[in-house]
């Protein structure tokens, strides 16, 4: 499983693709996959996010609920937690070809 996150990041969680349909989720502290970032188990340090992508792991069943499983860095904001790469920004939004379509649109409430 990929890793997209600096050796020394600080927070990580972990994300996946829900297979029924492609949206990006994200791993709960009760288990389960939110497409909301901000309902994400956030861990602190090395050895809690290895220990937190192998919890996710746990819920991988191949051709079931979703696909790459990974790690990817975080920041604590006073807003909540916000992506640090551009690459899981543009993820949690959506296609970037359509801003009509996708989670973008109805956070600009643009959405038909």
């Amino acid at each position: 499983m990929a890793q997209h996150s600096r050796k020394g990041a600080q927070f990580q969680a972990v994300t996946a693709n829900r297979l029924a349909d492609g949206i990006v989720v994200y791993l709960t502290a009760a288990n389960e996959w939110s497409v909301s970032l901000q309902d994400a188990d956030v861990a602190e340090g090395k050895e809690a996010a290895e220990a937190l992508l192998a919890r996710g792991q746990k819920f991988y069943v191949p051709d079931i609920l979703v696909v790459d499983i990974y790690l990817f860095e975080v920041e604590k904001t006073d807003g909540g937690i916000r992506a640090s790469s551009v690459r899981e920004i543009i993820r949690q939004a959506g296609p970037t070809v359509r801003t009509d379509l996708g989670k973008q649109a109805e956070i600009d409430g643009v959405h038909a």
